[in-house]
């Protein structure tokens, strides 16, 4: 099998190379990845000399068209991810999220390609704080930001295609994501990069909004699932029952790494911020026969916050112009967020 991996340079887009050389040596791996501030050849570190790895955009028509033409299995993760950038110049999103897969989708109807479209559970907008219901295949798309409106919008694209033009694809949508070569803007790898610097954390507003966290491993034995066991046309949630509040996942950060559980500061919320993402993977579970690996958060970010003790020469490039771009846009440094899980650049 020969796989187009876009934005295998991010964050999940990486570990899903490391995941296949690792478990399927036999595929064949290409990864499109333009290199911008969120990709890095240094998460294929290891791999390298086992793919194939084209700079370029996947809005590149002509690039596209010549990658595809050659693949078995499209993997789109490729995307602009951040909810904050995207609150502050929308373009990109619309660029990279729409019309890049707008691109893909032609050339894997042009060749007759498999195509995987991974996605976030941002599109069904949030849940309030108190609601015991989850997302589900069937939940109404409700976004509330350009980040989010641009992957429910992709996602819609993917639909159409499957329905009009035949094109083999199934979409899957995730619940946030954490692990090892998660950029350090991110929420979980901020506070930990932070901590190990001396600094102390930052927390949006009174900390109460829950996500769902997911290990990136555990994402892409989904992912895996999907592409061989799952229905075309379909989509598919991925989640591991790892509802957390963000102020418990600071206490929890805090205390792994040996400081006080209170050694933050709460800082004024960001507008429209989303309260719970909750994911039901009924479907993916009983369907495909897919269960998480990590079902202990604790045990998976003691883990996480090992790979960047670890692994410093990765994140310390990045560290300071990210910490000076907040600095920049923001009269105090809050840490954002993670928004985007499924994925990202």
């Amino acid at each position: 099998m020969h796989i187009l991996v876009t934005g295998g340079a991010g964050f999940i887009g990486s570990n899903f190379v490391q995941h296949t050389v690792a478990t399927r040596p036999e595929a064949k791996i290409t990864v499109l990845d333009a290199l911008t501030y969120a990709g890095t050849k240094a998460s294929l570190d290891g791999v390298l000399d086992r793919i194939r790895f084209v700079e370029g955009d996947i809005a590149d028509a002509a690039l596209v068209d010549s990658l595809v033409a050659g693949v078995d299995v499209v993997v789109h993760f490729a995307a602009e991810s951040h909810n904050d950038n995207s609150l502050a110049n929308p373009w990109p999103f619309v660029q990279t999220n729409l019309v890049g897969t707008f691109t893909l989708l032609e050339a894997v109807r042009r060749h007759g390609v498999r195509y995987h479209h991974i996605s976030t559970d941002e599109v069904y907008g949030d849940l309030e704080l108190d609601d015991p219901q989850r997302f589900c295949e069937s939940t109404p798309y409700n976004p509330s930001s350009p980040y989010s409106s641009t992957k429910a919008g992709s996602d819609l694209l993917v639909r159409a295609w499957v329905r009009s033009f035949g094109v083999a694809a199934t979409i899957s949508n995730c619940s946030n994501n954490y692990g090892p070569r998660q950029h350090v803007e991110k929420f979980i790898p901020r506070q930990i990069t932070n901590i190990i610097d001396g600094v102390r954390p930052k927390l949006y507003g009174a900390g109460l909004n829950v996500r769902d966290w997911i290990h990136v491993d555990d994402h892409n034995s989904a992912v895996w699932a999907i592409i061989e066991r799952g229905r075309i046309g379909e989509t598919y949630l991925i989640g591991a029952d790892g509802e957390v509040d963000n102020l418990t996942v600071i206490r929890e950060i805090l205390d792994l790494m040996g400081q006080p559980v209170d050694a933050f500061d709460h800082v004024t919320d960001r507008a429209g911020h989303d309260l719970r993402y909750a994911i039901d993977s009924t479907r993916l579970r009983t369907e495909l026969g897919w269960e998480p690996q990590y079902r202990d958060f604790r045990s998976g970010l003691a883990a996480t916050i090992d790979w960047y003790r670890d692994n410093e020469s990765w994140w310390r490039p990045m560290k300071a112009a990210t910490e000076a771009a907040y600095a920049a846009t923001q009269q105090v440094v809050a840490a954002p967020v993670a928004g985007g899980s499924g994925e990202e650049h």
